[in-house]
Parts: C-alpha cells; sequence; structure tokens
C-alpha cells in the first residue's frame, strides 16, 4: 500500500505552524551532529511550508525585494507562481543575474523603493 502524499497547500495554517515547529527541531538536530547537507534541505523544506501560510498577492511583478538570509543580494520578480516568485537575483552592485529562478516567498523580505 502507498503512503497517500498530502501537499502544503492542503494543510491548515495550525497544521503547517506544526510541521515548522517540526523541522525547526529536526533542523537543530541535523545542525548539531554536523550534517551539512540535511540542514539544507531541512531549511528549504521549513521555507515552502512558511510559504504557504503568506498571501502571494502581496508580492509583485517587477518590484525588487530584500532577500531574507542573503544581506549580498535583493531579488526582483519577473511574475508569481503559486508561493514561488519567479525573478532575477541583483547583488550590492546592482548587478542582475542572467538566470531566472524560483524562490519561496517566505524567502523576501521588504520591498525596495528607489
Amino acid at each position: 500500500m502507498k503512503p497517500i502524499k498530502i501537499r502544503y497547500s492542503d494543510y491548515t495554517v495550525e497544521q503547517l505552524r506544526e510541521i515548522v515547529g517540526e523541522l525547526k527541531e529536526k533542523l537543530q538536530k541535523a545542525e548539531q551532529f554536523g550534517h551539512i547537507s540535511e540542514v539544507q534541505i531541512l531549511e528549504r523544506k521549513m521555507q515552502v511550508a512558511l510559504a504557504y501560510m503568506m498571501n502571494p498577492d502581496d508580492y509583485k511583478p517587477k518590484e525588487t525585494y530584500e532577500m531574507n538570509g542573503d544581506p549580498g543580494h535583493h531579488f526582483r520578480i519577473d511574475y508569481i507562481d503559486g508561493v514561488f516568485a519567479w525573478g532575477k537575483r541583483i547583488n550590492l552592485l546592482g548587478e542582475e543575474y542572467e538566470e531566472q529562478e524560483a524562490v519561496p516567498i517566505s524567502l523576501l523580505g521588504k520591498k525596495i523603493t528607489k
């Protein structure tokens, strides 16, 4: 019998908070044991779960935002797809990276005003 796969989008906010709490505990244990790749995976899962507790309508294409946890970059949104923002990173010199990427909206901080 196959286990039933439940997507984050199927959970309530309360259930997502529980999941984030569990992921934080696992993350702390992984950090204590020095399991770096596991830490990265758990951080990503936690960011995606957090994104499902946010409103994608709060983020607009063509706007630039700070990146939480990455003070050396900003992120300009090209479009929003679900809880992911697709766009390009911009370094502190204002240089835009060529490659488009998707980041969970939970990684976006304050909007940058010019």
